[in-house]
């Protein structure tokens, strides 16, 4: 400490690590935010389905509130998780793949605390998506240690570009929860049900395209601002990498989804939350797919030609995602019918 003072941390700051540590924050955030959430989701469909009981849903409004401030506290936890980080590491918690996933969860609960007056299942979706989420640094496939930055994430766009990025995608993220949460509802939706389903899913739908429009917004300039930082770090301000390339095709995926609703065939709100769901697969390639099997400026795979192995599971979930829309197209369709008789 004598010798090199200037680059060794300080004993409050070891013991704010160990502290860290110990407390595993993200792991217990993304706890919470599941119960939670899953409680709160459970309590919006009690409040469907027995929509003419008065008392108990005075008693499920009283405990969507205890649980909202719940989740408030979850919330302000899981920051002070990336505020210790920031503080630990010198610099701003999003400058490798866990630390963006577990920023981007915050970003997402942040985004639906912002909806959530517009209905109540929008913050209890967004806490499920948190949660999954920080579930993905749990497994292994992300490094949680906090290391110095590489040569070329020392700069200043690191905090803006970045941020921008993935700030962008919690807000699509919530366009993607909602367009889950309303195809569920048009599974379930009935003559009986009808009226307050569909008015639900047109609050949702307002909500989702509300959240994918600052998403796009937040993911175009992001996209821009890191073609000036490429300049910087690169000579080029555009260069087809991987990462380059997949950022403007997400562009362009929610782009078309946005305007969708000036083709007469494709402007229903069924097909707007299908698309919604469905065009997270884009971020979902451009951050997972590019970094751990593309090859590239940005990527994180390590060596080979940057094909790798496709997961097993990510094929079952595609194609039970596929049934899913399937049937909800098939509720959609007979609802429609059995009204109009």
């Amino acid at each position: 400490r004598k010798v090199a003072s200037d680059i060794i941390p300080s004993e409050n700051l070891l013991n704010l690590e160990v502290q860290y540590n110990k407390m595993q924050i993200f792991k217990r955030s993304y706890q919470s935010y599941l119960l939670i959430g899953m409680l709160m989701l459970i309590l919006f469909f009690i409040q469907i389905f027995t929509s003419q009981n008065t008392k108990l849903i005075k008693l499920m409004t009283i405990g969507r509130k205890v649980l909202f401030y719940l989740l408030i506290g979850v919330f302000i936890f899981h920051g002070s998780g990336l505020i210790i980080r920031w503080q630990v590491s010198g610099h701003v918690p999003w400058s490798n793949g866990y630390e963006a996933v577990v920023f981007i969860a915050w970003i997402t609960m942040l985004a639906g605390f912002i909806f959530s007056r517009k209905n109540a299942v929008v913050v209890a979706g967004t806490a499920v998506l948190a949660s999954l989420m920080i579930f993905v640094t749990e497994l292994n496939l992300l490094d949680p240690e906090i290391t110095p930055l590489v040569p070329v994430l020392k700069s200043y766009w690191l905090m803006i570009h970045v941020a921008v990025i993935t700030g962008s995608y919690g807000f699509l993220g919530l366009a993607c929860i909602l367009g889950l949460l309303n195809l569920i509802l048009y599974v379930f939706r009935t003559p009986k049900n009808g009226k307050l389903i569909t008015a639900n899913i047109t609050e949702l739908t307002y909500v989702s395209e509300m959240t994918m429009t600052i998403g796009v917004f937040m993911l175009t300039i992001g996209t821009f601002l890191g073609g000036i930082w490429a300049n910087e770090s690169w000579g080029r301000y555009w260069g087809w990498d991987p990462k380059e390339t997949w950022a403007l095709v997400s562009v362009l995926v929610y782009a078309t989804i946005l305007h969708l609703r000036f083709i007469p065939g494709l402007k229903s709100k069924f097909v707007f939350n299908l698309v919604s769901f469905w065009g997270y697969s884009a971020i979902l390639f451009t951050f997972f797919g590019v970094n751990f099997i593309l090859v590239g400026l940005h990527s994180y795979a390590q060596g080979g030609d940057g094909l790798g192995d496709f997961p097993s599971w990510i094929s079952y979930t595609i194609i039970a995602f596929l049934a899913f829309s399937v049937l909800a197209y098939w509720r959609n369709k007979t609802y429609k019918n059995l009204k109009a008789n």
